[in-house]
């Protein structure tokens, strides 16, 4: 059974009871992987809950993963500037002992530009959720899965797009032989998924697919001294292509949960990963891929991983998945639609009440900076929401300049593994040779057939001039034949 009297936490603000004297709210660290929800409307403080956390997490010896969606968490790796209103703030909310300092920070970049590229493989990825990147209609993922199969089967290795693109080729050329096997292979359909994949390589996916592919370990990185290292990927970019950013990141997600051991409950998070903008994970995602993330956000937490989503509106995450999530920041929300007044009522309804205050009521009058907060205790019982004043950052609030950027990047742990593109003998290259065997293979064929025309034409023809010659021989032949004979019996009669 597991001893809470000597938590760990992280401190998030204070409450006040009716003296006005604080009370400090935490996050529990032995309860941090049963992940969590930060919500509220643009401009409330979203950015800055997660900052916070960010800090306390990478403080405690946990790795942190986040992205950058506007930019501005950038400033993570930088010590923050001091400034009276954040003095004000910590000393409102009883934080004695507050000083600026950076993180130990890894930017990440699908593009390679704003830090260290990340890619995976085609394999990697797998057909479930390269349909999903695409939007795939049934008929289409059933193609790809084919394709997946065959290349399992012929030993095929898929790396990045330019070999699936290989492979679709070699499909359709291929569909009638394999539909005995795999069923019909319409040539229609194997031409709308090529189609698909020159979409996503003008969106820039093939940056993404390729090698070296990332090693998962590298975001659980800790320093010398103890301190988790937090893991930022710049996102401004990648949210142009809202599906890439979602697949991507629910494919993080897989990874974790395939490549981690089981740890049961930890005493803190291996990785805590924060999944910003996390309404579009669920924006028209089939049944398959949502059975697929529910899954994973309830057995990831056995991995050690605690899994926040961040978001406008609690309503953007389906029930089945929010029921996982239990602890919770959640700042203002608007009211004016019934939409919105529904979104605030399912907020406040997830909270373990508070009798001081309406939950519904304090939603909508929440300031810049302050958050409902309920987080798990002792047990994992949700804590009585409370009407909370969120810490500063120590960190700066805002983005790093580029030569700080640059800076942070050269004294990376994983500086110089990624940087250079790998590209291995694969699909791309292996169909290539055999389309080329096929074609010498074809050209020799039609050598070999054009010489037998050729020699039946030959045997056949016969000028006018060989057939007078012929003619001529073969009518002289007889007569000199008929003479012959009536010379030799013309003498034998003679003897006689």
């Amino acid at each position: 059974m597991r001893d809470d009297s000597h938590m760990e936490r992280i401190f998030i603000g204070s409450a006040f009871d009716e003296q006005g004297k604080p009370i400090k709210q935490w996050l529990n660290l032995p309860y941090a992987n049963r992940h969590g929800l930060i919500t509220g409307a643009t401009g409330t403080g979203k950015t800055v809950s997660l900052q916070i956390l960010a800090e306390g997490f990478s403080a405690a010896g946990v790795p942190v993963f986040a992205a950058d969606v506007k930019g501005d968490l950038s400033g993570i790796a930088v010590a923050g500037e001091p400034k009276d209103f954040l003095f004000e703030r910590a000393s409102k909310i009883g934080l004695d002992e507050y000083d600026f300092h950076g993180n130990p920070t890894i930017f990440w970049d699908l593009f390679g530009k704003q830090g260290h590229p990340i890619r995976t493989t085609i394999s990697e990825m797998g057909p479930l959720m390269l349909s999903r990147l695409m939007n795939l209609t049934e008929a289409q993922e059933g193609a790809l899965n084919i394709a997946f199969r065959i290349a399992d089967e012929e030993g095929l290795l898929l790396l990045d797009l330019e070999d699936l693109q290989a492979l679709m080729k070699e499909l359709g050329e291929r569909g009638k032989e394999l539909t005995t096997e795999y069923g019909n292979i319409d040539k229609r359909t194997i031409g709308a998924i090529q189609r698909r994949l020159l979409v996503l390589e003008e969106q820039g996916a093939e940056r993404f697919f390729g090698e070296p592919a990332l090693d998962i370990r590298d975001f659980m990185r800790t320093t010398g001294d103890g301190r988790g290292y937090i893991n930022i990927l710049a996102a401004d970019r990648l949210m142009r292509s809202p599906r890439l950013y979602a697949t991507f990141l629910l494919w993080l997600l897989s990874e974790l949960f395939e490549e981690l051991p089981e740890v049961g409950d930890p005493d803190k998070p291996k990785l805590v990963f924060f999944f910003d903008e996390a309404h579009l994970l669920f924006d028209e995602a089939p049944k398959a891929l949502i059975e697929k993330i529910e899954q994973v956000v309830k057995l990831i937490r056995s991995k050690g991983v605690g899994v926040y989503f961040v978001t406008q509106n609690p309503l953007d995450i389906p029930d089945s998945v929010l029921a996982q999530l239990g602890n919770r920041i959640q700042h203002a929300l608007r009211a004016y639609t019934p939409r919105e007044q529904k979104a605030v009522k399912a907020a406040a309804e997830t909270f373990r009440q508070n009798p001081r205050f309406d939950t519904a009521e304090a939603i909508t009058q929440l300031g810049v900076g302050e958050a409902l907060v309920s987080t798990l205790e002792k047990k994992g019982v949700p804590s009585m929401v409370q009407r909370t004043l969120i810490r500063p950052p120590s960190s700066r609030m805002g983005p790093i300049t580029e030569a700080e950027r640059r800076d942070v990047i050269r004294n990376s742990p994983v500086y110089g593994l990624y940087d250079e593109e790998i590209d291995r003998d694969s699909a791309y290259e292996v169909l290539q040779r055999r389309a080329e065997e096929r074609e010498r293979q074809r050209e020799e064929e039609e050598a070999r057939k054009r010489e037998e025309r050729e020699s039946r034409r030959a045997s056949r023809r016969m000028s006018t001039t060989e057939r007078f010659v012929r003619s001529m021989v073969g009518a002289i032949g007889t007569q000199i034949g008929r003479a012959l004979i009536r010379g030799i019996l013309g003498g034998i009669l003679r003897r006689r």
